[in-house]
């Protein structure tokens, strides 16, 4: 079990913050788990679109898509920061 977390707008088209999952077998990065989640309905795939658009952190810790998600305690997704 995983527990992924929506900021801002990721969080405004999925329409929940956070929810506890059970991945299944096979996704092993986070590239895999936005390729999951996109397909688990129509407001996933709207705020996934443009997966290139949204970030992604494991365990608070800022992380590219390529990277593993193997015992990761906590996944969060959320859109470009910008200062000012």
């Amino acid at each position: 079990m995983v527990k992924i977390v929506y900021f801002a707008w990721v969080r405004e088209r999925i329409g929940k913050a956070e929810e506890t999952v059970d991945l299944p077998a096979g996704i092993a990065t986070i590239a895999d788990l936005v390729g999951w989640l996109r397909a688990r309905g129509p407001e996933y795939a709207n705020a996934f679109a443009k997966p290139e658009l949204v970030r992604a952190a494991i365990d608070q810790t800022h992380v590219k898509p390529a990277a593993s998600i193997a015992g990761a305690r906590e996944i969060a997704f959320f859109p470009p920061v910008t200062g000012g």
